[in-house]
């Protein structure tokens, strides 16, 4: 016996619902193909100043600079998807842009001036690697805290090399999403010291501004150490090289909206660890006795006692993977825009003879910047110093630089900036270079404002 037939409009609305599944299905899939340099660039940029930053909003100001992160994340993800979309529509990194359209003398100087800083930056990242060695060293027994220093920045250099020279795209950027993957753990440290959700929620939506020179300098801190000049050349080289075009623009925009906003969650994680502990021990005792946090290691010493060990060591593991993380691949965006911007080979799937200038520089950084590190009584105060100083000064001029490009018809086509994006993307670089030459000259000069 034959099935009865379906009526002609049951029949358009079954047609239909597989249509709408169908489709659903091919945009998750160019979703998951091209997936990867937004949540990736994004997360890196939770470096070892970014955690350092982050722990001291939290520890000094409590929940109170929560609210910031709503406009952080907004700056970020404007200034990551105009470098998506140039790689997109252009097939051409960010330096190959710049040096087509203002000049190689341009190019040379703005050049010199990011891998001087990159090589700082480098060299931040190995440091933060020495400064957990002690504390992983007391959790298996080796008390020697030159020894373990030594041998953890030794392994990791290692490691970073091998794994990014050694294996192809595909398998690099699966590491690398394991390595974001592990930035969880400040989630779950934020949740085990029982932070006050009222007082989180209220703080987040509902702030309490202050009109301190203390509250104002550590906003400028947070909004600069999240937006750096190096990420912007990183993202844009590594949509080109994973072949990302037009079709596939609306995918890959999700993917920097989505960077954007789980990097800020994570840093959003690290500020709440930090108030429910050492903030609210501080006002509970004398300021002699108060916790400081100078350097990224002493938040996790202070975690031990106040959270238990557990806290601890999971303050430690994000730490220690947030510097091999951005160990990685910023040495990797250095190499790819000083390749660009001189015509050299450049990628991870290129073979080391094929492209030897480019695996020559991230070799170089990688050696100098774990290097720097243990030598004995190495100047890493002035290496972090000036290398911040170079990344405010570089900012503007590199945002700036974007904005003209994308701005460019005849680079850009119908893919330039619209007026309402236009203004968003213009008042973004305004506040960020204000905030970024007060913040300069705030460490130049710190006399100034006191």
């Amino acid at each position: 016996m034959q099935p009865k037939p379906l009526p002609e409009a049951a029949q358009g609305r079954k047609t239909t619902g597989i249509n709408r599944r169908s489709l659903a299905l091919r945009r998750l899939l160019m979703f998951f193909s091209v997936v990867g340099p937004g949540i990736i660039t994004a997360n890196a940029d939770n470096d070892v100043g970014g955690v350092l930053t982050y722990s001291q909003a939290g520890a000094q100001f409590g929940y109170t600079l929560l609210w910031l992160l709503v406009p952080v994340t907004v700056a970020l993800v404007v200034t990551q998807e105009m470098c998506a979309r140039m790689g997109v529509i252009t097939g051409k990194g960010l330096a190959d842009l710049i040096r087509e359209n203002f000049g190689v003398k341009v190019t040379f100087w703005v050049l010199v001036l990011f891998v001087t800083c990159d090589l700082g930056n480098t060299a931040t990242e190995f440091a933060g690697v020495a400064s957990v060695a002690p504390i992983f060293g007391s959790f298996i027994g080796i008390a020697n805290a030159g020894l373990c220093k030594t041998v953890l920045v030794v392994l990791a250099a290692v490691l970073v090399f091998q794994v990014v020279t050694r294996a192809n795209r595909d398998i690099v950027e699966r590491v690398f999403f394991v390595l974001c993957s592990v930035y969880l753990s400040y989630i779950v440290s934020a949740l085990v010291v029982h932070p006050d959700w009222h007082e989180v929620l209220k703080q987040t939506l509902f702030p309490h501004f202050s009109s301190s020179k203390a509250y104002i300098l550590m906003i400028i801190a947070v909004i600069g150490t999240t937006i750096s000049p190096w990420m912007q050349f990183y993202i844009q080289a590594a949509i080109v090289e994973k072949g990302v075009r037009e079709p596939q623009y609306a995918a890959s925009r999700i993917d920097v909206i989505s960077g954007g906003f789980v990097t800020d969650v994570i840093a959003f994680f690290i500020i709440v660890a930090c108030a429910a502990t050492i903030y609210v021990h501080n006002i509970h005792v004398p300021a002699a006795t108060q916790i400081q946090v100078n350097d990224v290691s002493d938040v996790a010493v202070a975690l031990k006692p106040l959270a238990g060990r557990f806290a601890s060591l999971l303050f430690s593991i994000g730490l220690l993977n947030a510097a091999l993380f951005t160990a990685s691949i910023l040495p990797l965006s250095t190499a790819y825009y000083v390749c660009e911007a001189f015509g050299f080979e450049r990628g991870i799937d290129r073979r080391v003879g094929d492209a030897k200038v480019f695996y020559a520089l991230y070799f170089a950084f990688i050696i100098v910047g774990a290097g720097v590190v243990i030598i004995p009584n190495a100047p890493l105060l002035a290496i972090i110093f000036y290398s911040q100083v170079l990344n405010g000064v570089l900012l503007p001029v590199v945002l700036v630089l974007m904005l003209l490009l994308i701005n460019n018809k005849h680079l850009m086509g119908r893919w330039t900036n619209s007026v309402a994006f236009n203004i968003i993307a213009w008042v973004t670089v305004v506040i960020v270079s204000a905030l970024t030459f007060v913040s300069t000259l705030q460490l130049v000069f710190p006399e100034i404002g006191s």
